[in-house]
């Protein structure tokens, strides 16, 4: 329904239930809640949080976050049966969404476990399930980089399969990807170029 909102910080506060902002826009207050990282993070005057309105048989609340990419990797989350959206923000807190996508793509489930509240069982399952929803595209069709630096080819196919599933078009992935890979050493990790891939398309 809402995809983001631009507005003032005109309140937050951080108690047991978790941690929320109160983001004014069109005289209108909005009450999200955020992942302890963003409140951290949140400047004082004004701020754009990327939204997920959580739909419940008893409340209807909104969820942001500070990066887009945060945001995405929460609706994957929550996807995975078991995992709701106060896991999903531990998962957040605890890890950057580059960090989670590289252990679902080395399948490196107990790193998961470090996050407050997620056991083994849990952990594998989230590995699992990302892992499919993740990877999960056409790879014959590879997009061609612009630039010259060798990398790891199938390193190179894994962050492109991921970005796809996040939502980002095909000349965004190129652009910001072939950018990325100029700047990290050669044969990096799919975890690296996703991260700075990543940051690039945050700009």
């Amino acid at each position: 329904m809402y995809d983001y909102i631009k507005g003032i910080a005109a309140g937050k506060t951080n108690t047991s239930k978790g941690c929320f902002v109160t983001v004014e826009a069109g005289n209108i207050g909005y009450l999200a809640e955020i992942t302890a990282r963003d409140f951290n993070e949140l400047p004082k005057d004004e701020v754009k949080i990327y939204t997920v309105l959580i739909h419940r048989e008893d409340k209807m609340s909104l969820c942001g976050f500070l990066r887009k990419e945060d945001r995405d990797i929460f609706n994957i989350l929550t996807s995975v049966s078991g995992v709701g959206s106060k896991m999903a923000l531990t998962l957040l807190d605890e890890f950057q969404a580059s960090e989670l996508i590289g252990f679902v793509i080395e399948g490196n489930y107990k790193e998961l476990t470090r996050a407050k509240g997620v056991g083994q069982k849990l952990a594998q399952k989230i590995i699992l399930e990302l892992k499919d929803k993740l990877m999960n595209y056409n790879k014959t069709e590879p997009i061609v980089l612009s630039s010259p630096k060798v990398q790891n080819s199938q390193a190179v196919e894994d962050a492109q399969a991921v970005l796809v599933s996040l939502g980002y078009e095909r000349d965004e992935i190129k652009n910001a990807m072939s950018k990325a890979v100029a700047m990290l050493k050669e044969n990096a990790a799919a975890e690296d170029i996703l991260k700075q891939t990543l940051q690039i398309l945050s700009l």
